[in-house]
């Protein structure tokens, strides 16, 4: 699944419904990740939350208010049966995705669902194949996209001002929560992959990954990873995750053939910074027969330039373009393809995992 690929959307809301009404919506799952939704899309006037739907419809009630005019429920066919529910939002554990997802698909709702896209690659081509069927938006919240911070990257790396991209180095570690269901890189990486996925080239790709993991207190998963990616290009990616470290730390590093970019997510003073220091390596015409080999490299020492970097809240933005995207028919910046390449990896991670860091080739390089 390249990224070039996107879905086709040829349906925008609920029969009847006049494009400049707000859309009506449902989130699904009030647990960690709900309430978020739920703020955002009260706060948005694209769109109009009718449900909030949980097992546990205290807990839904507690998250919406006393005041509220949404409706909490548990039962979710009720949800679904409701024409002034155009979208479903879906924030349940990655192994329910696919049943819930598929529902709302099947019963003619746009979807949004909280990452992973789904618990499986299979999983995930199940949804994307049903809504291209039926002319849906499939959108995944990878909210880190959204940022302004890596918006702007995005910018720069597609741009060509960092020049062709030689390595990317990713850290996203803190003394986290251990998971019983899944391990670290399910966790973490995510975030990490869907960005990469995000800010690379069309025609730029990762072909293939190794990982390594460890699991030093016995969690019974991997509490510590290592990702490398193998682009198409030549160049390298390397993903690090960890539950176990006492600081946090949130840094991404990209490397180009012109610029470096260091992205550091904790420091609000200076989000991002760019370097123009490096190593060049001059052609061989451009030296003498006679003169060492060393003399092709020289490296460069420029200026640090720290870009200003507007604040908003990188929810509200992945609100906006899911709206966007239904009203416009076109597919969502990270729609259910973005979805299914990082699972594709992540797939081939954790075989690669299995076979002790063995080099597992994704299904996007073949």
């Amino acid at each position: 699944m390249t990224k070039g690929e996107r879905n086709t959307v040829t349906k925008t809301s609920a029969p009847g419904r006049r494009p400049a009404e707000p859309l009506g919506v449902a989130v699904v799952g009030a647990g960690y990740w709900g309430p978020n939704l739920v703020r955002n899309f009260q706060s948005s006037p694209q769109f109009r939350l009718r449900w909030l739907c949980d097992l546990d419809v205290d807990r839904a009630q507690r998250v919406l208010g006393g005041y509220s005019t949404v409706q909490a429920t548990s039962d979710y066919a009720a949800v679904l049966a409701d024409p002034s529910v155009d979208a479903v939002a879906v924030a349940t554990p990655a192994g329910t995705h696919l049943d819930i997802a598929l529902a709302a698909l099947r019963a003619g709702k746009h979807v949004l669902v909280e990452k992973p896209l789904a618990a499986t690659y299979a999983d995930g081509v199940r949804l994307v194949a049903e809504a291209e069927e039926r002319g849906l938006t499939l959108m995944c919240d990878h909210t880190y996209c959204y940022t302004p911070a890596v918006g702007r990257i995005r910018e720069m790396v597609r741009s060509g001002e960092l020049g062709e991209i030689h390595f990317i180095d990713s850290v996203r570690i803190n003394l986290g929560l251990v998971q019983k269901d899944i391990d670290v890189m399910w966790d973490l990486a995510p975030h990490d992959l869907s960005i990469l996925d995000f800010i690379l080239p069309d025609h730029v790709e990762p072909v293939a990954v190794a990982a390594h993991g460890a699991d030093p207190i016995g969690a019974g998963q991997a509490c510590v990873a290592y990702l490398t990616l193998q682009l198409n290009t030549g160049a390298i990616a390397h993903v690090h995750v960890n539950w176990l470290s006492p600081t946090k730390v949130r840094t991404t590093m990209v490397g180009g053939a012109k610029r470096t970019l260091i992205w550091d997510d904790l420091n609000p003073a200076q989000r991002v910074a760019v370097f123009d220091r490096g190593v060049d390596l001059a052609a061989p015409q451009e030296i003498g027969v006679d003169e060492r080999r060393d003399m092709l490299i020289s490296y460069r020492s420029g200026d640090m330039v720290a870009p200003a970097i507007g604040e908003k809240e990188a929810l509200r933005s992945m609100v906006d373009e899911f709206a966007e995207a239904v009203r416009e028919r076109r597919a969502p910046l990270t729609d259910g393809r973005a979805g299914l390449r990082v699972l594709d990896i992540l797939e081939a991670a954790s075989r690669s995992l299995e076979f002790r860091g063995a080099v597992v080739g994704l299904r996007a390089g073949r």
